[in-house]
């Protein structure tokens, strides 16, 4: 590898602390004593190598596996990478075309170039006349109001400010619920069905004359809502949007639901029902995380389903609790398994509504076995990749004969 590009080391105290900055913009820690260690660490192991220089820092600043691809991106911009203005840009621009094929950024390419952009713009060389080889062009997206674009973005491309106001407008979001029907009945003056034996006894009061009819109307109930939420690796950036979206709904007054209940699941099943009820949202989340402890990690959800049907399933559903299980289907246990537990969940439940992320993608054909072992027993399957697909929601609970993209994907099975 090339020898790495420092300035005099009078100045690397200064750069190691703006490049710990920046990775705190990006949502590291990254605090001052990070950097007294990143400058002891440095001066013990010498930077003539930048593989040498890199791996530094990085035990210093990386603490945990998903800060890798973040940590790699403010490095590789950061230090005197000669083009990272246009490629901070390709990352931050609706479209790019030129000499490279356009390509979408990932999330943690985003951040690191949205905390690179935070005040080092001031300090970037100036290109020459043949400095641009790449011509950026304005998409037609941009005429969208923000909101809009906002609401079609996918999760997993957020960066950290748009995830920050898509936060914001899934508090806004309601998902409302229509009463059930109970078989008890209550009197009503002008109800809708005959009371026979209160009209008898009110003409034995009246000596045996019948001067009214008594009537009576059907008690309602509203349904529980129970959510069962994937928070594997490949789920982590959706799981989160959409548990903020359930804190929302469960802290909603007037919102129907009776009660609302989650669940979330990796390797293991964790009821984080209680931390759901703390009216502050990154304080309810945050208690959330430090419970379940499977964040990020394997999955297996047959295992977790069959949890749930054990432990759970008659303590939470009640009479036509509406179930919604958010998962990409990739499970690593026998698919046979999983099939049963789908079963058993969806004869509990009145309506299993399956938010699959997978379904962001034209084309997408249930290739993997636990998807094949889940699509039969649901009722409606429909994405859950972006703020949109979650407003569809309140549209398939409302419409439960609405199967979303279950037919078409069970004709491909």
């Amino acid at each position: 590898m090339p020898d790495l590009d420092l300035p005099e080391n009078p100045r690397l105290t200064a750069n190691l602390t703006h490049f710990a900055r920046a990775l705190r913009a990006a949502g590291l820690k990254a605090g001052p004593g990070k950097v007294i260690d990143a400058a002891r660490a440095v001066a013990a192991t010498g930077f003539t190598e930048r593989a040498d220089f890199y791996w530094t820092l990085h035990a210093v600043f990386v603490s945990r596996p998903e800060e890798r691809r973040v940590f790699h991106q403010v490095f590789r911009l950061f230090w005197r990478d000669p083009r990272y203005v246009e490629q901070m840009m390709a990352m931050m621009l609706p479209a790019l075309r030129g000499v490279q094929e356009e390509r979408a950024a990932d999330a943690g390419a985003k951040r690191a170039a949205e905390a690179l952009l935070d005040g080092v713009a001031r300090d970037l060389p100036e290109l020459g006349e043949d400095g641009g080889e790449t011509e950026i062009e304005v998409d037609a997206t941009l005429t969208m109001s923000r909101e809009e674009r906002l609401r079609r973005l996918d999760f997993e491309q957020m960066s950290l400010a748009e995830i920050a106001e898509a936060k914001r407008m899934l508090a806004r979001l309601t998902l409302p619920v229509k009463p059930l029907a109970s078989r008890r009945t209550i009197m009503a003056r002008h109800g809708k069905l005959p009371d026979w034996r209160g009209t008898m006894r009110a003409a034995m009061r009246q000596g045996g004359e019948i001067r009214d009819l008594a009537t009576r109307n059907r008690r309602t109930r509203w349904p529980n809502l129970v959510v069962l939420c994937d928070i594997s690796g490949s789920m982590s950036a959706y799981s989160r949007m959409v548990l903020h979206f359930l804190h929302s709904i469960a802290n909603q007054k007037g919102a129907g639901w009776a009660r609302v209940h989650g669940f979330t699941f990796g390797t293991r099943l964790t009821n984080i029902t209680r931390h759901l009820a703390t009216r502050d949202v990154d304080a309810a989340l945050a208690a959330a995380g430090a419970e379940a402890q499977d964040w990020e990690g394997g999955t297996r959800i047959g295992a977790c389903l069959h949890a749930f049907n054990r432990d759970w399933s008659r303590r939470v559903m009640g009479q036509g609790a509406v179930v919604l299980v958010i998962t990409d289907g990739l499970d690593r246990d026998d698919a046979g398994v999983l099939g049963r537990e789908m079963e058993r969940l969806h004869l509990s439940s009145r309506h299993l509504i399956w938010l699959n992320p997978l379904l962001r993608w034209e084309g997408f054909a249930p290739r993997a076995a636990g998807i094949r072992a889940m699509l039969p027993h649901v009722d409606a399957l429909r994405a859950g990749h972006n703020i949109a697909a979650l407003e569809d929601l309140a549209r398939a609970i409302a419409r439960p004969d609405d199967p979303g993209d279950k037919a078409r994907l069970m004709a491909l099975v």
